[in-house]
């Protein structure tokens, strides 16, 4: 009898999430681990399996793993980091998550979240078609309420989100861990604006303010991946360096975090001696 796999993304910003796997899998097998993540080595498992099904999966699935190696230091730091900040929102009251690009996270699983809380997760059809059977053949069970909407950020997903028990008169913690830098800036910024029609007051956003080298082999490498080889897209994505003044100017509140100040308590080679390189956290005024 042939075994079968789950669909597995291996090309499109869907493949993403399994190199972000790959590097929690790893996070989780150290004895200093920052997070314990155990779904993220089924997941690695299941992807890995279903490569050797595809052509060429196995020379792209080593390919997958190097890059992964390459972004690993900061990129786990950075789960930490998201985790801490998902922590201090519940400890305020906050009881919506919203994670946009949610990708192979596990946070409704493996975080110690209260009953009450409801955490919805945005991402592609073809990212779902990936993670709800894995996580079904774990048998696992969040700790929480949790809703998928398998929806293009491009769409109405806002409609969505209200068909699946948002409420936009509470609060809200909206996640974004990397997603909005794969959407033009155009749609980067009407994710942002819808989101920030549906915050009210007290509810918080983070932006990451990052200075990369965009024809580095690592990020030329990640984009060849992402695009199936067709080469790098130039266009203008994410949100840009006018991301705080436009937060500021449409109801929030803004602190700028370095981040070799949020980093400091890890004993990780992270630093980067930049004080513009951070997070800008936004809160909703009333």
């Amino acid at each position: 009898m042939t075994e079968t796999h789950p669909k597995v993304p291996t090309a499109g910003v869907a493949l993403t999430a399994i190199g972000v796997a790959v590097i929690r899998a790893k996070e989780s097998a150290r004895p200093d681990r920052l997070y314990d993540d155990p779904f993220a080595r089924l997941f690695v498992d299941a992807a890995r399996r279903a490569y050797d099904d595809v052509d060429g999966g196995a020379e792209r699935w080593v390919r997958l793993e190097q890059v992964a190696e390459t972004f690993f230091e900061g990129r786990t730091v950075g789960v930490r980091l998201v985790d801490d900040r998902v922590a201090e929102a519940i400890e305020q009251g906050i009881r919506q998550i919203v994670l946009i690009g949610a990708g192979l996270d596990t946070r409704a699983f493996r975080m110690p979240l209260p009953a009450d809380v409801r955490v919805f997760e945005i991402d592609l059809p073809e990212l779902f078609a990936f993670k709800e059977p894995v996580l079904a053949a774990a048998q696992a069970v969040p700790r929480c309420e949790r809703a998928v909407l398998a929806t293009d950020l491009r769409e109405d997903w806002a409609k969505l989100l209200g068909e699946c028990g948002f409420r936009p008169e509470l609060p809200t913690h909206w996640v974004d861990e990397g997603v909005l830098g794969y959407l033009t800036h155009e749609y980067a910024l009407h994710v942002v604006t819808t989101l920030t029609e549906l915050s009210a007051p007290g509810s918080r956003f983070g932006v990451s303010r990052f200075a990369v080298d965009e024809n580095a082999r690592p990020y030329t490498e990640l984009k060849r991946l992402v695009r199936g080889d067709e080469g790098v897209d130039r266009s203008r994505t994410g949100l840009g360096a006018d991301a705080r003044t436009w937060l500021d100017e449409h109801g929030w509140r803004t602190e700028f975090h370095s981040w070799d100040d949020m980093v400091a308590a890890f004993d990780r080679p992270v630093a980067l001696h930049d004080p513009e390189i951070g997070v800008v956290v936004a809160v909703r005024e009333p």
